[in-house]
């Protein structure tokens, strides 16, 4: 610690930029009448991912101890109000992730999450295209817009087809494009490959003064989204980019029950295999899908990196009064 670290890092006309863009999102989705909500950050449960780290504490509530977790998304209990029948909704708020701090991460962040019910993919990505504009209009102008396929940039870009796995062919690809660490890092694992691959060769690439939607992912990559109706080789999935920087991660949402416990099912016995921190799943939200949740697309925007995009600063500190290190 030193004298000056009680100083903000984000300068005050960032601050005053934040400020624009979150009003500037409200108005978006209130001309829509998408009803605001919030949700509680501190819960029983948490997702299964186990690309994610979550932070946990006691609740001490005499004579019972309880443990809870800090919310990496608001996702679980925003579809459990979609299954009560609330409808559209949207809300902006702190999400948390462990062991995330750098450039383009602070371990608690603010995130824009949102539900269309009746919306499919499609009707989604309009909507974001719509929104991103918005945002964008008083900072830069944006060119158009490209929307592409997964398999199709993906192939552009490293030559590999993302739906057929092979891991000496994957191993041959880094060797040759001077990334062997994947190699230890992947295994035989098809979805971390692509994973690696595609933030080392193709996304650097994406979105250069431009929004990015990527869309239609494998199916090993499904999270909670569900398998595309005419393909269920690739799931109803967009990735939003602009100038290289990943902003967002959107859904035409799963909505059967049993398929989403497998799948928590899948990522726990994961977690366990790889000494992972164990987690429970989430029974309300189960409860919740079991009960039946509309058909509905949802989408979750980095508001941070958004600002920091949009307004070219280089690190995400830059856009936030107190980063981790001074909070």
């Amino acid at each position: 610690m030193t004298p000056g670290d009680w100083r903000p890092t984000g300068s005050l006309e960032h601050l005053r930029q934040r400020a624009r863009m979150l009003a500037a999102i409200r108005r978006f989705f209130d001309e829509s009448n998408i009803l605001e909500v919030e949700t509680p950050l501190l819960c029983h449960g948490i997702g299964t991912d186990p690309q994610l780290a979550f932070f946990s504490t006691e609740f001490c509530f005499h004579p019972n101890r309880q443990m809870l977790y800090l919310q990496t998304s608001p996702e679980f209990a925003m579809k459990r109000l979609l299954a009560a029948g609330y409808g559209s909704m949207y809300q902006i708020c702190k999400a948390f992730r462990n062991g995330e701090s750098g450039r383009f991460h602070n371990p608690e962040f603010t995130l824009l999450e949102w539900y269309r019910v009746g919306f499919d993919l499609f009707q989604l990505m309009a909507e974001i295209d719509r929104l991103i504009q918005v945002v964008a209009k008083p900072f830069r102008t944006l060119k158009q817009t490209h929307t592409v396929h997964y398999q199709e940039i993906f192939r552009n870009y490293t030559g590999l087809d993302p739906l057929m796995f092979s891991a000496s062919v994957y191993r041959e690809f880094a060797e040759s494009a001077g990334l062997p660490e994947a190699v230890s890092i992947c295994e035989n694992d098809h979805a971390l490959w692509l994973d690696f691959l595609f933030s080392h060769c193709v996304q650097p690439h994406l979105g250069e003064g431009r929004l990015c939607m990527v869309y239609g992912f494998p199916a090993c990559q499904s999270s909670l989204a569900r398998l595309n109706a005419d393909n269920p080789a690739i799931t109803d999935r967009v990735e939003i980019f602009i100038d290289g920087v990943e902003l967002g991660n959107g859904f035409y949402e799963l909505c059967n029950a049993d398929e989403q416990e497998a799948r928590f099912d899948k990522e726990i016995e994961f977690r366990s295999s790889n000494g992972l921190p164990p987690v429970d799943k989430d029974r309300r939200f189960l409860q919740a899908l079991e009960s039946g949740l509309p058909d509905c697309s949802g989408m979750a925007i980095g508001l941070d990196r958004l600002l920091m995009v949009m307004a070219g600063a280089e690190s995400i500190e830059h856009v936030l009064a107190f980063p981790v290190d001074r909070a």
